[in-house]
């Protein structure tokens, strides 16, 4: 529980805008070990979505470092990045990103069916990890027969069926209620407590306490922040 998993040394991004540069990372350091719960906080503009771009593999820093289970994610090509977003990486948005013409159960499957895996295979396991979140009942429910908690728990389903090593989410509950929003925090501190990793990214310090570590980011700046109590 306590391996070095990933590891980002001195990481800048810089975007071209128009005739300048702009630098959205300030050389970002951060270790993240093996079971941890992460909170990135920060604010609208603070370059935590770029942030999670990169760690998410969706994105490349202009400098630095960053490795993930040993890997040198800048030496590795798009489609060893693609394994790797399927194999290691689970996301969960905001906007739940469901697809509305299928089912619970056919939505869950999906990155099954890019993995290469059967198709009895892919239902059993679609089934269990939808079990395991609380929707047996709603296995052939499409997104807009669900309400918004359910929907981000098949979004979690989906994110969670190919067994990642990271389950990286952002904004997970910006588009909840309150009430929701603390049911879908308690299933990710149940998932972290079975050895899951946990990388979230927001703005809200009341969702960001459900995390064990709490790191600060502001103008593309890392700060060390607080362990809490979760």
């Amino acid at each position: 529980m306590n391996d070095e998993f990933f590891r980002m040394t001195g990481i800048v991004k810089r975007y071209h805008m128009g005739d300048e540069w702009q630098t959205v990372l300030r050389g970002i350091d951060l270790t993240v070990v093996e079971g941890d719960f992460l909170s990135v906080l920060g604010p609208s503009g603070s370059g935590k979505t770029t942030l999670m771009n990169i760690i998410g593999c969706l994105d490349t820093p202009s400098e630095g470092e960053y490795v993930l289970k040993g890997r040198v994610i800048s030496k590795q090509d798009a489609k060893q990045l693609a394994a790797i977003r399927n194999k290691e990486i689970g996301f969960v948005f905001q906007s739940f990103q469901l697809l509305p013409r299928m089912d619970a159960i056919r939505n869950v499957e999906l990155p099954l069916i890019y993995s290469g895996m059967g198709e009895k295979e892919r239902w059993r396991n679609a089934e269990e990890m939808l079990v395991r979140v609380g929707l047996q009942d709603k296995l052939h429910h499409h997104p807009n027969q669900l309400s918004g908690g359910q929907q981000q728990r098949v979004a979690i389903a989906r994110a969670m069926v190919t067994n990642p090593s990271i389950l990286l989410a952002d904004e997970p509950t910006g588009a909840l209620d309150q009430t929701t929003g603390k049911q879908v925090m308690e299933l990710f501190g149940e998932i972290n407590s079975e050895g899951h990793t946990i990388i979230m990214i927001t703005h809200d310090l009341s969702i960001a306490q459900h995390a064990r570590r709490i790191v600060h980011i502001l103008d593309g700046e890392l700060m060390e922040g607080e362990e809490t109590h979760a």
